[in-house]
């Protein structure tokens, strides 16, 4: 099988990820085979990497939100050969941890992550952990439901720890795969989007999607959010988001890595001003996003890559070309159909 395989830490901009032949995988007790359809592209990937994650495994297939058939079960029974799941960034999770034990497996102290601790969809299989799947509802091609699977779950799981409520401002900071479908959710649950972001090609997506106002982070002034979510991994964006919130107001950081924050002058945390990260995703929040999306119904904005050019399809992420999600496409051989 054919998988893109990278040994951090390298700048994405020397496309570092190697096509490479392997041996088809074979699952363990408990694991599915996934024939890989397509595989949405991630921050998180870039920071895998570029070794802004510290390594976990050498090399490692990058991926983790990926659409498929399963293709090979053992010792699996609500998962069946043929069915079309879902595989998201959580691969596992221990479940008796004392994180586990209070329904937090996002912190749990053993996780293990696709694309990172383990191989994972830049590939034309996968292994992933059966109970750890989702059945991707048939509302949705496969190329839209890919990035639904972190970008959406994450951005779902934000905008709830940001505590904002209907009929209030939503700051949305960096506006890439995960802020365009949270703008979408936020605007089903009649919550008010702004939206902050250099690119005015993101600026012009964000009002086409029903943004109430789409500037820059530095805008002066800026309006008063209620509450906010940042996305880029940008540390110096947080003071201007304090600035920009309520008192009372939550500003959750929904990055796995980010730049370091400046120092900041404690009158923008003062007012009891909350500053939040967001961590990981659970099962429940993939599954609740999977079923919110198709109520609304949300769709993704795409752009489409072959495998083989994943370098490219993260270069233009890194260099902000991508307008909403690029999404990888495998091309399978007639063999293994």
């Amino acid at each position: 099988m054919l998988t893109m395989r990278v040994s951090p830490p390298s700048s994405i901009d020397a496309s570092p990820l190697t096509p490479t032949n392997v041996a088809q995988p074979v699952p363990r007790f408990g694991e599915v085979v996934i024939r890989v359809e397509v595989c949405a592209i991630c921050h998180t990937d870039l920071h895998v990497v570029e070794g802004d994650l510290p390594a976990r495994l050498t090399p490692v297939t990058p991926g983790h939100q990926v659409v498929g058939r399963i293709v090979a079960v053992r010792g699996v029974q609500d998962r069946q050969v043929g069915e079309r799941v879902g595989a998201f960034w959580l691969r596992s999770a221990c479940g008796v941890c004392r994180y586990c034990r209070r329904g937090l497996e996002n912190l749990c102290e053993k996780a293990e992550f696709n694309g990172y601790t383990a191989h994972g969809g830049y590939a034309e299989h996968m292994v992933a952990r059966a109970d750890f799947t989702v059945p991707i509802p048939e509302t949705f091609t496969s190329d839209q439901a890919a990035p639904l699977l972190c970008a959406g779950a994450i951005g779902y799981r934000a905008l709830r720890l940001s505590e904002v409520q209907p009929g209030e401002r939503l700051g949305l900071y960096g506006f890439g795969a995960s802020a365009h479908l949270v703008l979408q959710i936020a605007r089903h649950k009649g919550i008010e989007p702004y939206v902050f972001t250099r690119s005015e090609e993101h600026r012009r997506l964000a009002r086409d999607l029903g943004a109430v106002w789409a500037g820059g982070a530095d805008a002066e002034p800026a309006p008063e959010i209620d509450a906010g979510i940042v996305f880029a991994p940008a540390g110096w964006i947080v003071p201007l988001a304090l600035r920009a919130l309520r008192p009372g107001g939550t500003l959750a950081l929904a990055g796995i890595h980010m730049s370091p924050i400046p120092e900041l002058p404690y009158e923008l945390l003062y007012h009891e001003r909350t500053v939040r990260t967001v961590a990981n995703l659970t099962r429940q929040d993939a599954h609740e996003l999977l079923e919110l999306a198709a109520e609304i119904p949300i769709r993704s904005q795409i752009s489409e890559y072959p495998l083989v050019e994943a370098n490219r399809a993260l270069q233009d992420l890194k260099h902000g070309l991508v307008n909403g999600a690029a999404v990888l496409r495998v091309a399978h051989s007639d063999a293994d159909e």
